[in-house]
């Protein structure tokens, strides 16, 4: 009966979720819970960055084959999976704004400290996944927009692209390249210590999920819509993910990616961003309606964490176990 184990971070997840609900961080306490969380992610990159020797960075950046497959699940699948849910409207399962809430979603680009971490936590290619989900991130903010506009009418704007791709540098690859510059002194050190590396993650993701869902109780996340729509919502985001997550891991297996590889693709491959959607919604669509367009962001976004805390376990044994497959086979070539 192992199967009706569940997994004890999913647990924990629930219990972070049903905290913001009830003690969202609102006022001081979110200003020091999102410094908090910004020096977390910084951390757990600053990490990375001595752990990851040159020669597994640069595999990473030119991993071309890997990146195209993310690209395309991040702004080819979801846009198309997108349009295909029109037809839940007139079956009366979603409201118009809600389905232009979901075509919202569908053109943002892929959350980047989640889908490092989760990959880190399944034991994937994080080099890999640093590049593909920064370069996701920073594409989104061109993108995006353009996607946007594509997939619906929308009040005219701008981002601050040069404001979002300087977030992306300093936040994440100024503590990685730093890190990685201070790797002959703490390398050896860290790497000794992988728990540490490993409780950085799990801590990063926590503190995401947190300050993230209480953002959307504050925006009053349980009161703009029904139960049935909540239900309505709730359902479809499943869907989504569940469609995205299976043709990216068919995709990754007809290709023959490595299991690795398979895992950096699953994880930055379903992420969509709260952190790039709510501001660029803000400049995208008129005031009122910003809440309701991305109430399915926001829902989506919970269940991606979630859904992917068990995926990320799943993984981590299944390469615990091929690593130690692959360790008794060397021995066995040794002795022979």
């Amino acid at each position: 009966m192992s199967w009706l184990k569940i997994d004890k971070f999913l647990l924990i997840l629930v219990c972070v979720v049903v905290l913001a609900s009830f003690f969202p961080c609102e006022g001081i306490y979110k200003t020091v819970f999102e410094h908090l969380t910004t020096f977390a992610i910084a951390l757990l990159f600053f990490m990375h960055g001595a752990k990851l020797s040159r020669e597994a960075i640069m595999a990473g950046i030119s991993h071309w084959r890997l990146h195209v497959v993310v690209f395309l699940s991040t702004f080819a699948l979801f846009p198309l999976l997108g349009l295909g849910m029109k037809w839940l409207v007139p079956v009366g399962i979603l409201t118009p704004t809600l389905y232009y809430g979901f075509l919202y979603l569908c053109a943002l680009p892929a959350t980047v400290q989640s889908a490092i971490a989760y990959t880190s936590v399944a034991g994937g290619n994080i080099p890999a996944a640093i590049c593909s989900a920064s370069a996701s991130s920073i594409l989104g903010v061109f993108l995006s927009p353009v996607l946007v506009g594509l997939l619906m009418h929308t009040q005219g704007g701008t981002t601050d692209t040069l404001h979002a791709i300087g977030s992306i540098v300093l936040q994440l690859m100024v503590p990685f390249i730093i890190g990685h510059l201070c790797r002959p002194l703490i390398g050896g050190w860290v790497q000794r210590h992988k728990k540490i590396v490993n409780v950085t993650d799990r801590s990063s993701i926590l503190l995401v999920v947190y300050v993230a869902f209480s953002a959307a109780v504050v925006e009053g996340i349980w009161h703009q819509i029904d139960g049935w729509q909540l239900l309505a919502v709730l359902g479809c985001s499943i869907v989504l993910l569940t469609i995205v997550l299976i043709i990216n891991t068919f995709v990754a297996r007809l290709f023959g990616f490595n299991t690795k590889d398979e895992i950096t693709i699953v994880f930055c491959g379903s992420k969509k961003s709260l952190a790039n959607g709510i501001p660029m919604a803000n400049v995208l669509f008129p005031a009122a309606a910003v809440g309701a367009m991305v109430l399915p962001l926001m829902i989506f976004h919970q269940i991606q964490l979630m859904v992917c805390a068990v995926l990320a376990s799943r993984y981590a044994k299944r390469v615990a176990r091929e690593e130690a497959a692959l360790q008794v086979k060397k021995e066995e070539v040794k002795s022979a």
